[in-house]
């Protein structure tokens, strides 16, 4: 009697397809997530094409023109030196938003692997990565970036790799609390058996099933990133002159708040609608993804 052999790709293939689509569907029924992904894609949206939607150079001055309120001309009025304040809030998305990726895509990089080899190797390296880690996010977060971004000098790219290195153990921690629960699972074990190697364990069984956690923590952080970098350029030690940066602009804009209160307005409602978008769209993929719900 001849047996048929049916190929386990496809079907773990359909399984996962069949699981995006579940989370897809739950992300969809949550209306706050959903307008939060709106906000995000918005913003992704004017960051590319502010070339094309800026009405002027964000670096261009007109003297005659300084601190002009709101007009038809100016619909956000005009900065301390005759710019265009939409102008600089439009390419000021640019600043922030990379940012947030960029200073994420660092702390995912470094964060993920360390966190993968101390939850599965365990032992003494488990234990000096842990309190190293430990040590890291016993200081205030924004404190830590401020002091390393000083230290590296003032520069947008300093102050997202700041951000990065200071969010890392964030990600240390919870790759290596989600490795610690996934490794005694019962198909983990049929890996080890089978004679894999770790890093093969570690990399296709482990991984992709704590892949749905990072992703979550990824978003809410992009949130936490982008007040950072805002923080930093406040301080002058992120974006710097005359590029346009939301933080910058709030720096500029303390000396005029009586006179010109528009220019504290616009990117200040800026950093308000990209930190509250990552977050509503964290807090909704965090329900969609949740295991219980599958």
């Amino acid at each position: 009697m001849a047996v048929t052999t049916v190929p386990a790709e496809p079907c773990v293939a359909v399984a996962d397809e069949t699981q995006v689509s579940r989370a897809w569907a739950r992300l969809r029924q949550r209306k706050s997530a959903m307008l939060g992904l709106a906000v995000v894609l918005l913003l992704v949206l004017v960051a590319v094409a502010a070339p094309f939607l800026a009405p002027d150079d964000p670096a261009k001055q007109s003297w005659s023109a300084v601190r002009n309120a709101p007009s038809w001309a100016h619909w956000m009025g005009t900065d301390e030196s005759g710019r265009d304040v939409l102008s600089r809030v439009i390419y000021g998305a640019r600043a922030s938003l990379a940012a947030g990726v960029v200073s994420i895509s660092i702390a995912l990089g470094l964060g993920v692997p360390i966190g993968l080899y101390a939850g599965y190797r365990g032992g003494w390296a488990d234990a000096v990565i842990s309190r190293i880690t430990d040590a890291m996010l016993a200081c205030p977060f924004l404190i830590l970036a401020i002091a390393m971004a000083a230290f590296l000098g003032p520069s947008l790219t300093n102050a997202m790799i700041a951000i990065g290195i200071t969010t890392t153990p964030i990600f240390v921690r919870l790759t290596r609390g989600q490795v610690l629960v996934v490794k005694v699972e019962d198909y983990v074990e049929a890996a080890r058996a089978v004679g894999n190697s770790a890093a093969r364990i570690a990399v296709r069984h482990i991984l992709p099933n704590i892949l749905p956690a990072l992703l979550v923590q990824a978003t809410l952080s992009i949130a936490a990133a982008i007040i950072a970098e805002a923080s930093l350029s406040f301080l002058g030690l992120g974006q710097q002159p005359p590029a346009p940066s939301w933080g910058s602009m709030l720096n500029t804009a303390q000396r005029f708040l009586t006179n010109a209160p528009w220019l504290a307005i616009w990117p200040g409602l800026a950093i308000f609608l990209a930190v509250l978008s990552f977050n509503l769209l964290g807090d909704g993929l965090r329900d969609a993804l949740d295991p219980k719900e599958r």
